[in-house]
């Protein structure tokens, strides 16, 4: 079933994320099992709520997908960079395809702002890097703190 603002699937409502679900994002993204950081080392890196918040303003988009008025998983994309910055669904709703659509949407979003290729990071060894691999994108090499960097070109 669809509606006109998101889609529907199983439950779960995706939309364009906005600077006020960063509450909902954060709770997510610290609720991981993989790739986990913790806030202090997110801000060592230049990542808070406000400094994702001004990027939805500039250079970055966002989509979240909710269950139950909560928001359950979220991807974010940043054209100036050309890359996937963040791509996290809470551990209670994987494996229901949430994941697939968020990238799908990023990447998508990406594309049409004349990417030609594409990078994201993510630990080694992880469901995450699997995920990336199954999707065609290829390990590059090593990228800051102990993460591996892929990469995709745009499909002819």
């Amino acid at each position: 079933m669809s509606i006109v603002s998101g889609a529907i699937d199983d439950g779960i409502v995706y939309r364009e994320a906005t600077g006020d679900d960063l509450p909902g994002i954060s709770r997510v993204r610290f609720a991981v099992r993989e790739n986990i950081l913790t806030p202090e080392q997110l801000r060592a890196r230049g990542i808070t709520e406000a400094s994702v918040a001004a990027s939805f303003l500039t250079t970055s988009k966002g989509w979240v997908a909710i269950c139950g008025g909560e928001i359950v998983g979220f991807s974010i994309a940043d054209r100036e960079e050309c890359s996937v910055f963040a791509l996290f669904v809470h551990p209670d709703y994987e494996r229901r395809g949430i994941g697939s659509h968020l990238f799908g949407r990023a990447v998508d979003w990406l594309w049409a702002n004349g990417a030609r290729r594409l990078w994201l990071t993510t630990g080694p060894n992880t469901t995450a890097a699997r995920f990336y691999e199954r999707r065609g994108w290829t390990a590059t090499g090593a990228a800051e703190y102990g993460d591996i960097r892929y990469e995709i070109a745009r499909p002819s």
